[in-house]
C-alpha cells in the first residue's frame, strides 16, 4: 500500500515560491507565508529575507519588481471578486498605497519600463466594465493620466521602447482577430483573421520597426513572425507542425527575441540569439523542465525554474558569466520525504481517429495493471495539461490511483484544427474523448473499468457533471469544483469584461440567445434525472465566472430526486479556492469521497 502523502504538503501554501530578482541584481523578492499567509518577502539579493507586505487575507500571488527599485508592486482581489487593485509596497518602510482604489473595478498590469522608472501603465474597466482603458500612474503620488481609450473591441494592449501604448489587440464582429498599430495617435489595422486562426503580439522588435507576431493564418500551429509596420510579409522565425509557439523568451531591455518554446508532451526550447545557446544546453544537467522566470538588467542573473513530475519545484540561480547554477529553494521541500510518482505521456486514437495526447500518472513501484483510475479533467478549456509537478495527480496516485488527464480536443496548443475540433462540442465529441481515454486505459490492462471516477474544476468540473449525466455507466464516482451545469445561464452571466469575447462563446459553445434548446441539450441541469452515481459539487461564493447558482441549481435537482450529492459552499472564495484552510477542506473531502467508491 503506498504511503499518503499528507495533505498539508500538497496542498498547505508552498514554503517558498516565486522569486523575482531587482533590476539591478542587488535585491531579491520571494513569496513565503507569514503568519500563514502568502506575502513578498525581500533581502540582499541570495541571502535571508523579512516579510515585506502584511496580508492577512487571501495571500499575495502575483507581483513584481517597480522600475524605481523602491517599491513591489502586487495586484490582490476581495475573496475572489477578480476585481483586482494594484498596490505598492515601500521597500524602506513596507508601508502600502492602494493605487487604483476604485470599488468594482478591475487592474490589469500592461507594462513598465527603466527609463521611466516613477510610471507604470495600467488598464481600469472604470469608465465602461466592459472595456479596459490604459492609464499612466505615478508611483510617486498615485495620481493617474490618460493613455489610450478603449474603443469598445479592445482585449489587449503593448507599448514600444518609448513606453507608448502602439499596439493593441481586438476581437471582429465575427470572433477574429484584429492586430491594430498606431503612428503618432492615428490607429490602423496591421493585420487581421477570422475566428478560425490565431493572432496575437509579443511586443516592438528593438528598432520599432516591426512587430513579433504570433499568427496559424496560413499553416495550423502558430508560428512567431516578424512583421514589418508598414505592412507586408513577415519573416518567420520559430515554427513547429506539432505544436503552437509557447513561451517567448524577450531580452529585458533591448526587446529582441532570444528564444521560443514549443510543447507536444514537454517544453523545448528553441534558440534564436545564439549567445544564449551555451545556456540552454547547460541546462540539460538540471534535469527538468527549464523556463526563466526572472532576470536582472545586465542579464547576467537568470532565476530559473526547474520544473518536474516526481519532484518538488525548484528554483535555481543561473550566473551567465560562469554558465553555473547555484539552487535557491525548493517550493514544497518537505515533499522530499516520500516517493513522488513519474508522469507518462501517452496518447490513443479517438473514436473518429483523432489523435489525442494524455499523461497518466500511476503510483509508485505499482504495475499499470487493473487500478482505480480518477479522470482528472483540466478547466478551460482553453486551456491544457502539461507535463511536471502536480499536486492533484501525486496526491490521486499516493490514495493508490491512477491519474490520467487528458487534452481532449478545444485544448489549445495542439494547432488550429485540434482546437476547432472542440467548437459546439461540449458535452459531444469533448465528452466522447474523454470516454474514449477511459476506454484506452481499460484496454491497456491499466484501469479497472468498475472503479474509474470523474472529476475536474471549471470546464473540468463541467465534464464531471456531463459525464454523469451522459455517459451512465462509466464512472463510479463525479467531483466538480466550480463547473457550470446550465451552459445558457453561464453565457448570459460571463463578467462584464469578457463582453468582447462573447461571440467567441457563441462560436465554440453555442449562441444562448438563438440556440436555446441546443445549449439546453449540452447542460447537465436538464438531464439530472439521469444521474445515478454520486456527486461532490464544490462553489466559491464570489465566483464572478462560473456563479454560485451553477452548483446550487444541480444540486436542488438532484436533491428533489433523492439523488447522492454532497455540496461544499465557500463563502470567501471564488474561482477556485486561494485559501489553504478551505483547499485543505475540500481534498480532505473529496479523498474521504473517493475512498468511499474506488478503494474497493
Amino acid at each position: 500500500m503506498n504511503e499518503r502523502i499528507p495533505r498539508e504538503l500538497l496542498f498547505g501554501n508552498p514554503e517558498k515560491a516565486s522569486p523575482k530578482v531587482s533590476p539591478d541584481g542587488k535585491h531579491w523578492a520571494y513569496l513565503a507565508p507569514d503568519e500563514g499567509v502568502l506575502n513578498i518577502w525581500t533581502g540582499p539579493e541570495g541571502q535571508a529575507a523579512k516579510p515585506l507586505t502584511k496580508d492577512r487575507g487571501r495571500g499575495i500571488r502575483n507581483y513584481l519588481w517597480a522600475e524605481d527599485q523602491r517599491s513591489l508592486l502586487y495586484i490582490q482581489d476581495k475573496d475572489g471578486d477578480e476585481n483586482w487593485h494594484l498596490y505598492q509596497a515601500d521597500l524602506a518602510t513596507g508601508s502600502v498605497r492602494d493605487l487604483t482604489p476604485l470599488p468594482g473595478v478591475q487592474a490589469q498590469i500592461v507594462a513598465t519600463e527603466p527609463r521611466f522608472p516613477d510610471q507604470i501603465l495600467v488598464a481600469l474597466n472604470a469608465r465602461d466594465p466592459r472595456v479596459h482603458d490604459v492609464w499612466r500612474v505615478s508611483l510617486k503620488d498615485g495620481s493617474r493620466t490618460l493613455e489610450a481609450q478603449n474603443p469598445g473591441d479592445v482585449i489587449g494592449w503593448l507599448t514600444d521602447k518609448d513606453f507608448k501604448v502602439r499596439a493593441a489587440k481586438a476581437m471582429r464582429p465575427d470572433g477574429g482577430t484584429v492586430l491594430r498599430v498606431r503612428d503618432g495617435e492615428v490607429w490602423r489595422d496591421l493585420l487581421s483573421c477570422g475566428p478560425d486562426d490565431q493572432l496575437g503580439a509579443h511586443g516592438f522588435t528593438p528598432d520599432g520597426a516591426a512587430l513579433y507576431v504570433e499568427s496559424s493564418v496560413g499553416r495550423d500551429t502558430t508560428a512567431l513572425l516578424e512583421v514589418p509596420l508598414p505592412g507586408g510579409e513577415g519573416k518567420v522565425l520559430a515554427e513547429n507542425p506539432d505544436a503552437d509557439l509557447g513561451p517567448v523568451l524577450i531580452h529585458p531591455r533591448d526587446y529582441h527575441a532570444e528564444a521560443v518554446g514549443f510543447e507536444t508532451d514537454r517544453l523545448r526550447w528553441t534558440v534564436l540569439d545564439e549567445s544564449l545557446a551555451a545556456d540552454f544546453a547547460a541546462f540539460a544537467s538540471l534535469d527538468g523542465d527549464v523556463s526563466i522566470v526572472s532576470r536582472d538588467d545586465a542579464d547576467k542573473v537568470w532565476y530559473l525554474l526547474v520544473d518536474r513530475p516526481d519532484r518538488s519545484p525548484s528554483f535555481w540561480r543561473w550566473d551567465r558569466t560562469a554558465r553555473k547554477a547555484r539552487f535557491l529553494f525548493a517550493t514544497r521541500p518537505k515533499l522530499d520525504g516520500y516517493e513522488l510518482a513519474p508522469m507518462q505521456p501517452v496518447s490513443f486514437a479517438a473514436r473518429d481517429g483523432l489523435r489525442v495526447r494524455a499523461y497518466l500518472t500511476v503510483p509508485p513501484h505499482r504495475p499499470a495493471v487493473g487500478l482505480p483510475l480518477v479522470l482528472l479533467v483540466h478547466g478551460g478549456p482553453w486551456a491544457r495539461d502539461r507535463w511536471g509537478f502536480h499536486p492533484e495527480a501525486q496526491w490521486l496516485a499516493g490514495l493508490g490511483y491512477a491519474c490520467l488527464q487528458v487534452n481532449y480536443r478545444g485544448s489549445v496548443g495542439f494547432g488550429k484544427a485540434f482546437l476547432h475540433a472542440g467548437d459546439r462540442e461540449w458535452g459531444a465529441k469533448m465528452q466522447d474523448d474523454l470516454t474514449d481515454a477511459v476506454k484506452w486505459a481499460v484496454a491497456t490492462g491499466a484501469a479497472d473499468p468498475a472503479r474509474v471516477a470523474i472529476y475536474g474544476g471549471s470546464y473540468g468540473g463541467y465534464a464531471a457533471l456531463a459525464g454523469a449525466a451522459f455517459t451512465p455507466g462509466v464512472y463510479r464516482c463525479a467531483v466538480d469544483a466550480v463547473g457550470p451545469s446550465n451552459l445558457i445561464t453561464l453565457i448570459k452571466s460571463i463578467p462584464p469584461y469578457w463582453e468582447p469575447l462573447k461571440r467567441v462563446f457563441d462560436l465554440r459553445v453555442g449562441d444562448a440567445d438563438k440556440e436555446p434548446d441546443f445549449l439546453r441539450s449540452r447542460s447537465p441541469l436538464f438531464h439530472a434525472d439521469r444521474i445515478e452515481i454520486p456527486l461532490l459539487i464544490a462553489q466559491g461564493a464570489n465566483d464572478p465566472r462560473v456563479k454560485q447558482a451553477e452548483s446550487e441549481q444541480i444540486v436542488a435537482a438532484l436533491k428533489a430526486k433523492g439523488k447522492p450529492v454532497e455540496y461544499l459552499l465557500f463563502p470567501d472564495e471564488g474561482h477556485g479556492f486561494a485559501r489553504p484552510e478551505n483547499r485543505l477542506k475540500f481534498y480532505a473531502a473529496a479523498e474521504v469521497f473517493l475512498d468511499a467508491r474506488l478503494a474497493s
